[in-house]
């Protein structure tokens, strides 16, 4: 029993993860985004294993993490770096995101004191509202990088979904790939259509994506097995959805009144909790807060266990329905959603464990 709170990846479901999706998608190359488990090379070993062509990464301490880990493959830089950083994002990375002429010139720049080419995708804000310029910016934004020197455009990107929750569909995937044709035509040579992340399998398996779109960057499906639309399996995909799994040790297991007794103000977070009368309930507090985790991106695989909430270092559980009270460090364990594995694996103090290697 783990003696303090534990993030399990099971690497084999994640190679398994990435190989359907490789598989699934025919003609399509797959950057499997390791973001979200902040450029862990275990985890991007295992996406290599399972077929991706690339990496992406968005924090340049992410990517340095995975060079210096023995990690050769390509890396996208999937948030574009300030000028400042651009000599380091082209020391660590391939290509990265752009859609800024002050970042391009600066990594054309840095390229160029580095003796090497780089890779540039330029972004276009297809209606999601997060990065990329407008579409009638683009054929200005090509001519103007076009004349540098030590950058290549490597194809026409979009966003969808991560802000503005906009799904991909056949229109603005129809948009991205209408610019993507003109943007071709105007360089006179070949481009991907990187048409977004793990929202837009779907859209490519149904036939609502245009036939020409041939890159995704994907990091959710593959780490947890579902479209971050809905948080449900992907139609036509059998991917394992608890291939990454939270365990926490039992540190007070009390019966207890469901309603606080006395005056109620804010809790420690500023919110104006409210509460139900269910009489006398057994709970048990586990050692893992909000300074680690969202409570409510927490699933239990115990189905009798229910999250009741938590402060920044304990987590609440109601745990009547087991039918016998769990033990003084005993380990609850729970599938994480997205934002809970994204803070799971930036806390310092949550364990990072591995299994199926």
């Amino acid at each position: 029993m783990p003696a303090r709170a534990t993030i399990t990846v099971d690497l084999s479901k994640i190679e398994q993860n990435t190989r359907a999706v490789v598989s699934a998608l025919t003609g399509v190359d797959i950057v499997g985004v390791t973001k979200v488990t902040c450029g862990d090379p275990r985890v991007a070993r295992a996406m290599l294993a399972g077929g991706v062509v690339a990496l992406g990464e968005s924090r340049l301490e992410n990517a340095m993490r995975l060079r210096e880990d023995g990690i050769t493959a390509p890396i996208w830089l999937v948030r574009a770096p300030v000028p400042a950083l651009a000599e380091e994002a082209v020391r660590v990375s391939d290509v990265s995101v752009v859609s800024e002429l002050a970042i391009a010139s600066a990594l054309d720049a840095a390229a160029g004191r580095l003796g090497r080419h780089y890779g540039l995708l330029p972004m276009v804000d297809i209606g999601d509202r997060r990065e990329g310029m407008m579409p009638d910016e683009l054929p200005s934004f090509m001519e103007a990088v076009s004349r540098l020197a030590h950058v290549d455009i490597v194809g026409i990107g979009a966003s969808l979904t991560c802000y503005g929750a906009i799904v991909p569909d056949e229109h603005n995937l129809a948009l991205l790939a209408s610019l993507a044709d003109a943007a071709r035509e105007q360089l006179g040579r070949p481009l991907h259509i990187s048409a977004g992340s793990s929202t837009s399998i779907a859209a490519v398996l149904d036939g609502r994506a245009p036939k020409t779109v041939d890159n995704l960057r994907i990091g959710e499906a593959i780490m947890l097995g579902v479209d971050p639309a809905t948080r449900e399996p992907i139609p036509g995909l059998s991917l394992h959805r608890d291939a990454v799994t939270v365990s926490a040790p039992v540190i007070e297991c009390k019966v207890k009144p469901s309603l606080p007794m006395g005056t109620a103000a804010q809790d420690a977070f500023g919110g104006v909790p409210s509460f139900g009368d269910r009489g006398g309930r057994r709970r048990a507090l586990v050692a893992l807060g909000r300074q680690d985790v969202p409570p409510e991106g927490l699933v239990p695989l115990d189905p009798r266990v229910e999250v009741l909430g938590a402060s920044s270092d304990h987590l609440v559980l109601d745990v009547d329905a087991l039918p016998q009270a769990p033990e003084i460090g005993e380990a609850i364990s729970f599938v994480p959603g997205y934002a809970a594995v994204l803070a799971l694996f930036t806390s310092p103090y949550v364990v990072k464990a591995y299994v199926g290697a």
